[in-house]
C-alpha cells in the first residue's frame, strides 16, 4: 500500500491520523529517539484504508498492542518545513482504548521503528501525565488545553510553524 504522502513542486501534502490514548490519568506518547519533541502515535493513511484501519495498523506495528478506535476529536490543518520543502498536513485524531491495558508498560519504552519515505527511525513510548504535557515539546503545541476539552465534541484547529 502506498501512504498517501505526496511531493509536487517543492511542496508535500501529507495525511495522518493519530491516537489519543488516555490511561490512568496520563497520555500515551511517541517521539523518535533522536529527538526531543512528542507527538501522538499514529501515521499516514495508505491509499484505500479508513482511519480507524491506519490507527489499528500503525499501533500494532509499532507498539505491539491492539486498540479499538473511538470517536474523531480533532482536525487540524498544519503547515510545517518538511525538510527544505513547506507541508501542508492535514491529520484527524481519534480517541483509543487499548484492547488489553496490560499490552504496554506503564513506564516509558523503546519499540520499533517508523519509516517514512525510505527513512527508519527509532522511537520511543510514554505514559505522560496529563499535567505534564503542558511543560514538554508537544505536537500539537497546544494539546495540553485540547486534552481537556475531549469531550467538547470535534475541535478543529489550524498550526502553522513560524
Amino acid at each position: 500500500m502506498s501512504d498517501i504522502l505526496y511531493r509536487t513542486d517543492g511542496r508535500v501534502f501529507s495525511y495522518r491520523v493519530a491516537g489519543i490514548c488516555v490511561r490512568d490519568g496520563k497520555v500515551l506518547l511517541q517521539k523518535p529517539t533522536n529527538d526531543p519533541a512528542y507527538a501522538f502515535p499514529g501515521g499516514h493513511v495508505a491509499f484505500g484504508e479508513t482511519g480507524a484501519e491506519t490507527l489499528s495498523r500503525e499501533f500494532f506495528e509499532e507498539t505491539g498492542a491492539s486498540i479499538e478506535v473511538g470517536g474523531l476529536k480533532w482536525v487540524s490543518e498544519i503547515f510545517f518545513s518538511w525538510g527544505q520543502d513547506p507541508c501542508h498536513q492535514v491529520c484527524l485524531f481519534f480517541e483509543v482504548v487499548l484492547r488489553d491495558p496490560g499490552s504496554l508498560p506503564a513506564e516509558g519504552w523503546g519499540i520499533g521503528c517508523e519509516r517514512i519515505e525510505g527513512r527508519s527511525f527509532d522511537l520511543e513510548f510514554h505514559w505522560v501525565p496529563l499535567e505534564r504535557v503542558r511543560d514538554l515539546p508537544v505536537y500539537p503545541p497546544h494539546a495540553a488545553e485540547l486534552l481537556q476539552r475531549l469531550d467538547d465534541g470535534v475541535q478543529h484547529f489550524v498550526y502553522r510553524e513560524t
